[in-house]
């Protein structure tokens, strides 16, 4: 069956079992899963064109994957994807950086795109699914880094203090376990480190603002919030519909999930 056809006989389903008077969440769920099958198709039209290689940003040829572990592919290949934080990146590069921890790796786009970026430093990979610590093993190879990605599972509070006194750059992305892992009352090490963690009110609420409690003393803590993308994009890109340009730096996101970016105090 054609891939439209398939998706319009999945609305039909969809759109058969609503009440008489849908609400906004019907009508929200079905624009979110039709956007995300549109992003999808703009994802393939990009690596038939350009290959799964980054364009743009800080990770500009990177080799990718060509499915995502999760949440949106195209705006990775684009490089786009989390835009807001390419200056913090680059800042921290420049201050010199000797280990990476990246807690939440999924299939490797900071683990390897850093590792790619920063080549005097050690990269922790870590996630509890072993899907994607194998992709996230395979996108280091293929990149040439796989001598400087560790990749490991779980990654508990106490285990930051392995790297005290290192210019350490922490990652954080666990989808609202976040207030689990950056406890430091259990990880004094934590005071000396960057940290880039999103937040996601969205699924555990209050959980930015308890970070901004627990660390103010320690950091100077920005908060980081998703703005519109602009970048230069291959000619192609300039001939698709209005829409499918938006869909394509599209990264999915339910609700706002500001980042937070803290930097000990000196």
């Amino acid at each position: 069956m054609n891939p439209a056809a398939e998706v319009a006989g999945y609305v039909r389903g969809i759109v058969g079992g609503w009440p008489k008077a849908p609400g906004f969440d019907h009508l929200n769920e079905l624009l979110r899963m039709l956007g995300r099958w549109r992003s999808q198709m703009i994802a393939s039209r990009y690596i038939s064109l350009e290959g799964a290689r980054v364009w743009s940003g800080p990770f500009a040829g990177m080799d990718y994957v060509r499915e995502a572990t999760e949440g949106a592919l195209s705006p990775r290949l684009f490089g786009t994807y989390e835009s807001e934080l390419h200056p913090h990146l680059a800042r921290i590069a420049a201050e010199g950086v000797d280990v990476v921890i990246d807690v939440g790796c999924a299939e490797g786009y900071y683990a390897v795109g850093l590792a790619r970026m920063l080549p005097g430093a050690v990269i922790h990979a870590r996630d509890t699914d072993p899907a994607a610590q194998a992709r996230c093993a395979d996108l280091a190879a293929r990149n040439g880094v796989e001598d400087r990605v560790l990749i490991g599972g779980e990654f508990k509070p106490a285990d930051f203090q392995a790297f005290a006194g290192l210019r350490a750059l922490v990652l954080v992305d666990v989808e609202g376990a976040e207030l689990q892992v950056l406890r430091p009352d259990l990880a004094p090490a934590l005071a000396g480190m960057q940290v880039i963690v999103e937040t996601h009110d969205v699924y555990a609420p209050g959980s930015l603002n308890a970070l901004v409690e627990r660390f103010t003393a320690s950091h100077d803590i920005v908060r980081v919030d998703q703005q519109p993308k602009a970048f230069h994009p291959p000619d192609w890109f300039h001939k698709l519909a209005h829409l499918d340009q938006l869909l394509a730096v599209w990264e999915w996101r339910a609700a706002p999930t500001p980042w937070l970016v803290m930097t000990p105090k000196a």
